[in-house]
């Protein structure tokens, strides 16, 4: 047998990232955040099963966002950057809120930001149906 799929999945998915541009694995990895968020939103309950997980990865990866929009050789414009800034203080607040007193309406905030972020960086604009998702 040539390989199983799980083999091809992990190939092809290596492939992907390897010739994905910048912008493009950032939108990637946002959707995949949004994407774990969303599994723990979909069966909540008081003690939402996989959230520290989820919400652990989606602060790591906005760590490294923060981290490369404050280094000096970022080239985007200023106002650009200090947005991404703004919204990464919000996203860190949010997480803090997540891990002391979770509610489903800080990690709705959580995948709509990454969505709508991933969205942008792929250059695509939202529909009204996915920033409510």
């Amino acid at each position: 047998m040539p390989g199983s799929p799980y083999q091809a999945v992990s190939a092809y998915s290596k492939a992907a990232i390897e010739t994905a541009t910048p912008r493009q694995l950032e939108a990637q990895l946002l959707l995949k955040a949004a994407g774990r968020l969303q599994r723990v939103l979909d069966h909540w309950t008081d003690k939402p099963s996989g959230l520290s997980e989820a919400v652990l990865y989606n602060r790591r990866l906005w760590i490294v966002l923060i981290d490369a929009v404050i280094r000096d050789e970022n080239k985007l414009p200023i106002a650009v950057r200090q947005n991404l800034l703004n919204l990464g203080v919000f996203v860190m607040a949010e997480t803090y809120s997540l891990m002391t007193n979770p509610k489903p309406e800080h990690m709705a905030n959580l995948i709509g930001i990454n969505r709508r972020i991933a969205a942008g960086l792929e250059g695509r604009p939202q529909t009204a149906s996915a920033q409510a998702a």
